[in-house]
């Protein structure tokens, strides 16, 4: 049986104030509804993402920015940092940890100022607070490691299709600068190298 993480909520001081900070992100809203005077919900989604956040009245018992180290995943930390700038939001440098990953965790290991030297798969970050003091680590991701993504392929956005398509035409068209003639089975080659790249597995040549 699949079991899908959906939501994590937040404990939050002033839900309106709360609303405004992660509407300035972008993020989509996907609900704000009053059940009664003690309960309110409110819903966004980060732009891709298969998970959302609530926060509202009623929800829960937790100390308004208790939650930490939240992952937001990406392809680029220099983009989603500069992104997260121009939407006003005070961001930390670009860092990473001295050893390991023990650092993305506050007080937790030295963490080096810049992005780590060999570009390792998801040791590059940069972390930010909410308006509360909820907090957030992004993670440089530009790909998966082999075997984290299992069963069914799928894009959560149209952006991160179209440019998983156009990297398999670029890579398509060395194929076929290789075999020397056109690839009649493009289709199939296509949706291979799209799997295979999203599973972290080699791709296909």
């Amino acid at each position: 049986m699949d079991m899908k993480l959906e939501v994590i909520v937040l404990p939050v001081t002033d839900v309106d104030r709360a609303k405004e900070f992660y509407s300035k992100l972008g993020w989509r809203l996907d609900a704000d509804f009053t059940i009664n005077e003690l309960c309110r919900l409110v819903q966004f989604t980060p732009p891709g993402s298969s998970c959302s956040i609530q926060f509202g009245l009623g929800l829960t018992s937790a100390t308004p920015g208790s939650i930490q180290s939240l992952f937001l995943v990406v392809k680029d930390i220099e983009s989603a940092r500069a992104e997260l700038i121009a939407h006003g939001v005070k961001v930390s440098g670009v860092f990473h940890c001295s050893e390991g990953f023990a650092c993305m965790f506050a007080d937790n290991g030295e963490r080096v100022s810049g992005p780590q030297p060999e570009r390792r798969i998801g040791q590059t970050f940069v972390t930010f607070s909410d308006i509360d003091g909820n907090g957030w680590l992004v993670q440089e991701m530009p790909k998966r490691l082999p075997g984290r993504v299992t069963g069914n392929t799928a894009y959560t956005s149209l952006n991160d299709l179209t440019e998983a398509m156009i990297r398999a035409s670029k890579a398509h068209g060395e194929h076929e600068k290789r075999i020397g003639h056109e690839d009649v089975n493009w289709a199939k080659w296509y949706a291979e190298y799209m799997i295979k790249e999203q599973s972290g597995e080699e791709l296909p040549k």
